[in-house]
């Protein structure tokens, strides 16, 4: 099979334990909970059986072990994580909001993930990639966005491709150099993977048809807009598949869209249906939501198989 790598940031997080609950006082937290978007996302393509491995930065404490210890158990490729003493691993607080929304309190750019880059364990790593995976939260400095454009470069070179889910916070998008970051990674991507309004930041059309048209004239391959429970839409320029989400408890949203991106990357990169993609696709998302922490709800193949068969039994 195709090997997936994806670079960026990995830290801890570290959640409030009650709705409502603000880090303007006191009050109990949850975590250490292993995270950043591309762990998450490489720790469930492993989990797949898919291979997988991540060029990342953790300092040398048990925040980065954690992390290490987890991608390792999960049978993603580790060799590429650098280990920095005197650096901290890095952060995320995170709150829950009464409507649902998040605050998040980080700390990347300035801990062990702030020292990103492209050396001899990373290099060895991308030259037996097939595919890279580009997070927009993991461009998040001038020296990540560099890591991230000189893996496509590299996977490109040998005729690779490469998938890209903006996956903007509002803490980050206000970074410098931001926007012209996204704009680069798109100009290079052959499946996009957005969420909701996420489409628009790419397109001055005034609709998601008009959007999707716009985009996939510019050569992405394929697009695949993710809606939360409600599902996914798959858009090429064969036509239009789209799927509904699984019924779940939500206990924790945090990781579904990377759990998602993953399993969808990984059956599009195996040459699966489009609707087979996106059914276990949805799945992933959907059981992801289910535990409290970002890769606690990451499942392997045959438990996501048999969620899948256990929802169309009851449908």
């Amino acid at each position: 099979m195709k090997k997936l790598v994806s670079a960026g940031e990995i830290l801890v997080e570290i959640m409030a334990e009650r709705i409502g609950q603000s880090f303007l006082e006191p009050g109990p937290l949850v975590g250490p909970f292993p995270s950043g978007a591309p762990a998450i996302f490489i720790g469930q393509a492993a989990a797949l059986g898919q291979p997988a491995g991540l060029i990342g930065a953790v300092g040398k404490d048990d925040f980065g072990q954690v992390n290490i210890d987890r991608l390792s158990a999960l049978g993603a490729d580790v060799s590429a994580i650098a280990v920095h003493e005197g650096h901290a691993t890095g952060t995320a607080f995170v709150t829950y909001r009464p409507d649902a929304s998040r605050h998040f309190v980080f700390n990347i750019r300035n801990s062990a993930a702030g020292l990103l880059e492209i050396d001899d364990a990373a290099k060895r790593l991308l030259s037996g990639a097939d595919h890279v995976h580009v997070m927009g939260s993991s461009l998040f400095s001038d020296r990540a966005t560099q890591v991230a454009l000189g893996a496509i470069a590299a996977v490109k070179a040998k005729g690779g491709t490469v998938s890209f889910d903006p996956n903007i916070r509002r803490e980050i998008m206000q970074a410098s150099g931001m926007r012209q970051a996204l704009d680069q990674v798109l100009a290079q991507t052959d499946v996009f993977l957005p969420s909701g309004n996420e489409l628009f930041l790419f397109s001055s059309a005034g609709d998601e048809q008009g959007a999707v048209a716009d985009l996939l004239g510019r050569g992405i391959s394929c697009i695949v807009l993710k809606k939360g429970a409600d599902g996914a839409v798959y858009h090429d320029r064969q036509g239009t598949v789209a799927l509904p989400g699984f019924a779940v408890e939500e206990i924790d949203p945090t990781g579904a869209g990377d759990c998602f991106g993953a399993a969808f990357v990984s059956f599009w990169l195996r040459g699966a249906a489009p609707a087979d993609a996106l059914r276990i696709a949805n799945a992933c998302g959907a059981l992801a939501v289910t535990r409290k922490g970002p890769m606690e709800g990451i499942h392997r193949l045959a438990d996501v198989e048999a969620f899948i068969a256990k929802a169309g039994a009851h449908a």
